[in-house]
């Protein structure tokens, strides 16, 4: 019985403290990622994917300022290695009062860019990939957005 007690109590305090800081992709939702470099040549110098629960869609015009996209699917096996970055978008950024997020691309650093689609909802924020610039919490996102990028460009 105290074991019963035990699990119940921890249970109770899990899910009591289990943050909502996560978002998913339902049905019309998506999530944009890329980057962009100013003096950069070749076709990986501006990168941008579409996330949707189930497909994953690489844009073809590769246009800087970000838009209009011309959005073609991948195949499923690129969609399975990143899906899970939805996991990694900090539920912080949400709450940004600022869409640049530091300078982006004026140092010739780069930039990443990222919308969020939630129920026809769009936010937008464009990011410094010079981490010293940006907030700390985005740090492990940022990371996250590059390496899936390298990964899909394997």
């Amino acid at each position: 019985m105290k074991k019963f007690i035990a699990m119940v109590l921890v249970s109770v305090f899990l899910v009591a403290c289990s943050s909502n800081d996560s978002i998913n992709l339902d049905n019309d939702d998506y999530l944009i990622f890329g980057h962009f470099y100013g003096f950069c040549i070749g076709e990986s110098c501006i990168e941008t994917f579409k996330l949707t629960n189930n497909k994953l869609y690489e844009d073809s015009i590769d246009n800087y300022a970000s838009e209009p996209f011309d959005f073609e699917v991948l195949n499923n096996e690129k969609f399975e290695q990143v899906k899970d970055l939805i996991d990694a978008f900090p539920t912080k950024l949400l709450k940004e009062k600022e869409a640049i997020l530091g300078c982006p691309d004026c140092a010739d650093g780069g930039g990443i860019f990222i919308e969020y689609s939630k129920n026809g909802v769009v936010k937008r924020w464009k990011i410094d990939q010079m981490k010293y610039n940006v907030p700390e919490y985005l740090h492990a996102f940022m990371d996250a957005v590059n390496g899936k990028i390298a990964l899909i460009n394997k």
